[in-house]
Parts: structure tokens; sequence; C-alpha cells
């Protein structure tokens, strides 16, 4: 019985150990860089699947440095990174920088407007926010992840994916400011 019990204790101490170090390597190993390729039309221009902009098109990447974020609001890591995201956006809207925000959701639940547009809310997302309900730009772009983060160039090229939830100040958001500086220094 004690042994049974001290092996059970074991193997949970091994997954938690494993998970921290997973989680911990993480973001070194999420950054990707991408074949720059153009970033993808948008896939939806029905005034209801559109939040705080009017239609976009690929002519809103002309010119700026676009963090695309694939978020659902039934996601726990894509709420957490929402005060990094906001302070980022924050900090940089005095330079060509700019966060498009795709809603793609998981749940059925979460693909009713009014819901997004209260998360939206919610959690101060002022950036123009795309409802994705049929996954149209998510398959355009070949996603698999929330939250995951692209970084488009000043020519619409996709250049970096950057994958799961990101703090302020950590390594990850370190890494994707210095990939979104490095892009506005073109």
């Amino acid at each position: 019985m004690i042994s049974t019990r001290l092996s059970g204790i074991a193997a949970k101490a091994l997954i938690i150990i494993a998970t921290v170090l997973l989680i911990t390597t993480m973001p070194l190993a999420a950054a990707k860089p991408l074949d720059s390729r153009p970033a993808p039309e948008f896939t939806q221009t029905a005034p209801d699947a559109r939040i705080n902009s009017p239609p976009l098109t690929s002519d809103v990447f002309k010119g700026k440095v676009t963090l695309v974020d694939f978020w659902t609001f039934g996601c726990w890591n894509c709420y957490r990174s929402f005060p990094w995201l906001n302070a980022l956006e924050k900090r940089m809207q005095t330079r060509n920088f700019q966060v498009i925000g795709i809603h793609t959701p998981e749940f059925d639940h979460e693909r009713v407007r009014e819901s997004v547009v209260s998360k939206s809310r919610e959690f101060g997302l002022e950036h123009p926010v795309m409802m994705d309900n049929d996954f149209a730009y998510w398959n355009a772009v070949n996603n698999r992840y929330w939250p995951a983060f692209y970084l488009v160039d000043k020519e619409g090229k996709l250049r970096h994916l950057f994958v799961g939830e990101t703090h302020e100040k950590s390594r990850k958001a370190e890494s994707i400011e210095a990939a979104i500086e490095a892009l506005l220094a073109e």
C-alpha cells in the first residue's frame, strides 16, 4: 500500500517537473520564422463579423508592422496575454505598428457576436477584431494555436510566429518585441 502510494506520488512529481520544464522552455521554442509569404486577404467582410473597425483588407498591412493575434474568449492563455498585448499596443501607439485580433472560436458558444463584443470590452481590446467563425482565416494562415501571434512586415508578408501565453517582461514578450523592432527598422 505504501509503495503504491509512493509510486503514485513519484509519478505525479515527474509529471509536474516535466510540465514546468516544458512551460519554461516553450517560449524559446515557440518563436518560428515564417516563409515571408503574403498575409492572406481577410476572409470575413460582413458587418457582424467585425468589431472596432470597418471591413479589413490586406491594404491595412501596408506601411505598418502588424501583430495578428489569434484568440478565443474561452481560452485562459489568451486572457492572460491581453494585459501584455494592451500594454504593447499602448507603448507602440505612435509608431508604425498595429494589432489586429482574429477571434476563432473553439466552442459553439464562442460564435455569438454579442459575447465576443462583451469580452473585447471586458479585456480592453480596442484594436480591430475579425470574427472567424468558419475558421477561414485560421486555415488560410495555417494556424493551429490559441493564442498565436503572427508578425506581418510593412510589405504585408508573414514573418514570425510566436505561440502561447505571453506576459509583460517575459522572455517571450522580449523576443516578440525584439522581432517587432527589427521589422520596424527594415
